[in-house]
């Protein structure tokens, strides 16, 4: 095996196939007969044991296998995130299918796309959301998961026969042809990330794990299956502390929580805070974005830093970050996980030199079967092992690069292509830009991703209107939530009048300007400041969004800010003013004319709560400062 190989071999240094005789129903209803009143799962008041659980799921697996659902068929999950989604998911395993995650909150037309072109005809869903646009199609069946709890608890959907290589779940991601793409993920896949999970991390059912991402997303599959096959209780993350590095911290200690996965920019938020000293949390898992800080010493937990494409069942390389970077290196990230091996090739598929980059090549048990009803898009991205690791081994061509370092762990380097991944999410620019050319004010688009002062990624848009148009950037915003799910939507809008091209006629990505407040489409032309508090303000969201000019009524969210930098701006106001402003506030007054008006109410409020000597001592202060 060549020296640009990394492997993760079994004990005897020979790669094999798991077994995934014993699949995830069958291992879940072991610890279900093992732990019946344990907690299995939490959401506030909400909870479910694991003997109500495995009855609901049991009650909805009936149901469905009366419906004919059975192995390699898929059905379609639209719940809301909560314990339902799990009785959805299991529910379905338990019949013999596969599950297909929908994200209520994203645009029924995007969800409906998703359904057709996975040929779903069976959608599990609730009462709550039966007025969704997304039912007026009437080749869907929809079930509501409520009218399963009619059925006889005492059937048992246990699918003993259920092979390696049955579909578990499909997961769509944005396509690189303009549409998304869903991703067929195997039970072979499956039973190795939870096996290794299991092994890698300790998992017992003294723990308590959390439910934070997105149920789209891939990470949701990490997030629950391991720790309800091991007897753990997962913890739904509540929605109004998700967005608050402080709070979320917060919830953690005081649920005591002890492993937790959270999205790249959330976790260096995260390590940044002060923890008390003793805490339940032991382990802090991240991945998705590439990590750029390294933990603080001190911190009372471990930071495990995890890459993996969705085709790769979630999580491919992991490795433990220390407190101290002796390398001058960014955080790796980390060594092939279990049953999995890593190559580094040239151009020509070729190994590369070591320490050298590579295009990263995945193989091993969490290969995806490949891209549903997508044969060409498959033989692109999917090849057979030309090394001959064992007989049926395919690669994943990733697209991204990395190289491996002294020490064995991998360098990740970034992609080739023009691809975007933000917060977890692989974005494919061209779903973006044929959105924003069907806007009839549009005449051509371009996307890229760009870091802001605190090496966060946005995603920019670069527009050239049609002649004598002028657009607004709440009118494309508004144009574009109706089509895309909000992780696609562009913060940031830059006008130009034209897009630069290569010698071959290609956009020039290298070209594409910085924003600035020269060329970021607004509403309208920038407001000045009308007093001091304005001013001091728009001055620092200018600084923290890396802008020269921001106006009285530009929105701090399409301007780029986000709900992290939302966090470091109600920290640089209570360092200006003196006054504590809710994190909401930001959402519900995001102009810096709303803003300040929140601000000077506040003020107002500190002064008339002040003694006579304090209130002189503050208006000494805001004399001198020009308040």
């Amino acid at each position: 095996m060549d020296e640009t190989t990394l492997t993760a071999s079994t004990s005897d240094g020979k790669l094999t196939r798991a077994s995934a005789a014993v699949g995830l129903p069958d291992l879940f209803w072991k610890q279900a007969q093992a732990t019946p009143d344990a907690l299995a799962l939490g959401f506030g008041r909400e909870t479910l044991t694991y003997l109500e659980l495995n009855e609901k799921t049991d009650r909805l697996a009936q149901l469905l296998t009366n419906l004919g659902l059975g192995p390699n068929l898929v059905a379609g999950l639209y719940l809301t995130r909560g314990p339902t989604f799990v009785v959805g998911a299991l529910g379905i395993l338990k019949a013999g299918g596969a599950y297909l995650p929908l994200d209520s909150s994203f645009p029924s037309d995007h969800c409906s796309y998703i359904l057709k072109d996975a040929g779903v005809s069976l959608l599990v869903t609730e009462r709550s959301l039966a007025g969704s646009p997304l039912f007026s199609d009437r080749s869907l069946a929809a079930v509501e998961i409520e009218s399963s709890e009619s059925f006889d608890h005492s059937f048992v959907t246990r699918m003993r026969g259920l092979g390696p290589e049955n579909l578990a779940y499909v997961i769509y991601t944005s396509g690189s042809r303009g549409q998304p793409k869903g991703v067929e993920i195997t039970h072979r896949g499956l039973s190795n990330l939870i096996a290794w999970h299991t092994d890698a991390f300790a998992i017992t059912p003294s723990d308590c794990a959390t439910q934070f991402s997105s149920l789209s997303f891939d990470a949701a599959v990490w997030e629950l299956w391991p720790y309800l096959t091991a007897g753990a209780s997962v913890h739904f993350v509540p929605n109004e502390v998700r967005a608050d590095p402080a709070s979320l911290r917060d919830w953690l200690v005081e649920n005591r929580i002890t492993i937790s996965f959270v999205p790249t920019p959330l976790a260096e938020s995260l390590i940044a805070l002060e923890w008390p000293s003793r805490t339940a949390l032991r382990i802090l898992l991240t991945g998705a974005d590439t990590l750029h800080r390294y933990p603080a010493a001190g911190l009372p937990f471990q930071l495990v830093n995890n890459y993996g494409p969705t085709e790769c069942s979630v999580v491919a390389t992991s490795g433990t970050i220390s407190a101290h970077d002796e390398t001058g290196e960014l955080p790796t990230i980390g060594r092939p996980i279990r049953n999995t091996h890593i190559y580094l090739l040239n151009a020509h598929l070729q190994p590369v030199v070591p320490g050298e980059p590579g295009e990263v090549f995945i193989g091993g048990d969490g290969v995806a079967r490949g891209y549903r009803n997508r044969p060409d898009q498959t033989a692109e991205r999917f090849m057979a092992n030309p090394f001959n690791q064992y007989p049926g081994d395919r690669l994943y061509r990733t697209g991204d690069f990395a190289r491996i370092l002294p020490d064995g762990q991998l360098a990740f380097l970034g992609r080739m292509d023009d691809q975007i991944k933000i917060s977890g999410y692989r974005i494919e620019s061209e779903q973006i830009v044929r959105a924003m050319e069907a806007h009839p004010g549009v005449e051509i688009a371009a996307v890229a991703a760009r870091e802001d002062a605190n090496s966060s990624k946005k995603i920019v848009a670069y527009v050239v209107p049609k002649r004598s148009i002028t657009l607004k950037c709440s009118e494309l915003r508004e144009f574009l939530d109706r089509r895309l799910p909000p992780y696609m939507v562009p913060v940031i809008f830059v006008r130009l009048e034209r897009l630069p091209l290569t010698a071959n006629g290609k956009i020039d990505r290298s070209a594409l300007p910085e924003p600035s407040s020269s060329n970021v489409l607004g509403e309208t032309v920038a407001a000045e400041t009308r007093n001091p508090v304005e001013e001091r303000l728009a001055r620092i969201v200018g600084r923290l969004l890396g802008l020269d000019l921001v106006g009285v009524q530009d929105n701090f969210f399409n301007l780029g800010g986000h709900s992290l930098l939302a966090t470091q701006l109600i920290a640089r106001i209570r360092d200006e003013f003196g006054v504590g402003l809710g994190l909401w506030t930001v959402f519900d007054s995001p102009t810096v004319a709303a803003l300040s008006a929140k601000i000077e109410e506040a003020i107002y409020s500190k002064v008339a709560a002040m003694t006579e000597e304090e209130a002189q001592k503050l208006l000494n202060q805001v004399t001198q400062t020009g308040l």
